[in-house]
């Protein structure tokens, strides 16, 4: 019967049987023909490559945390934004003109909703937490459906009333990443219309 690879896969694990490897093998090195210094280069490269592993976990902390603080700057960012343009839309003596010429009048969309479908992208943030983002048009809004793993078929999330839409159901397993599918349409007084959002398809992290 073949036996697996006594190399462990995981690297924790890997580090582990390393030193319990070189820690008995030390008093009879020479029975088996091998000598210190083969021990010597096998527990400087575990030591090297745990080094590794605590930047590598340290980095990756990082990254977390840094993509969470500039998403949170970014809807800052926005959230003003678009406070002073109602501030400055709402002063009496705004003109269309005025507006073209600082940016924030926005095109002019004719979009049928009734062959339009919503244009959905999504970033993850992780921890279970997704940013959907979408473009309204003239619609009273978009239904958002979800499925992931254990979902026999779509899951009608809510209806999203301004963009972004954040769902923040946690992950299945805690630490555990995960996959999650996003399809959304348009509604209209309260009914469907429209065609569905191709597949969104998102990699939760944990």
């Amino acid at each position: 019967m073949a036996k697996s690879d006594f190399v462990p896969n995981a690297d924790h694990d890997l580090t582990v049987f390393t030193r319990h490897f070189v820690s008995r093998l030390a008093p009879e090195v020479a029975v088996f023909g091998a000598t210190p210094e083969d021990l010597a280069i096998v527990s400087g490269l575990s030591d090297a490559f745990q080094a590794k592993i605590d930047h590598a976990s340290d980095a990756a902390a990082a990254a977390k945390e840094a993509t969470t603080d500039k998403n949170e700057t970014r809807h800052q960012l926005e959230a003003e934004l678009r406070r002073l343009v109602r501030q400055i839309k709402s002063h009496r003596g705004y003109t269309k003109k005025q507006g073209d010429a600082l940016g924030i009048e926005g095109p002019e969309y004719t979009v049928d909703l009734a062959t339009a479908k919503p244009d959905l992208a999504g970033v993850d943030q992780t921890g279970g937490v997704v940013s959907l983002t979408f473009t309204l048009y003239k619609s009273d809004g978009i239904n958002i459906y979800g499925q992931r793993e254990g979902d026999p078929d779509w899951v009608l999330m809510g209806r999203a009333v301004a963009s972004p839409y954040i769902d923040q159901r946690p992950l299945l397993q805690v630490g555990k990443p995960e996959l999650r599918r996003y399809t959304a349409v348009y509604m209209l007084k309260d009914k469907q219309v429209g065609i569905f959002s191709d597949d969104l398809v998102i990699n939760c992290a944990p």
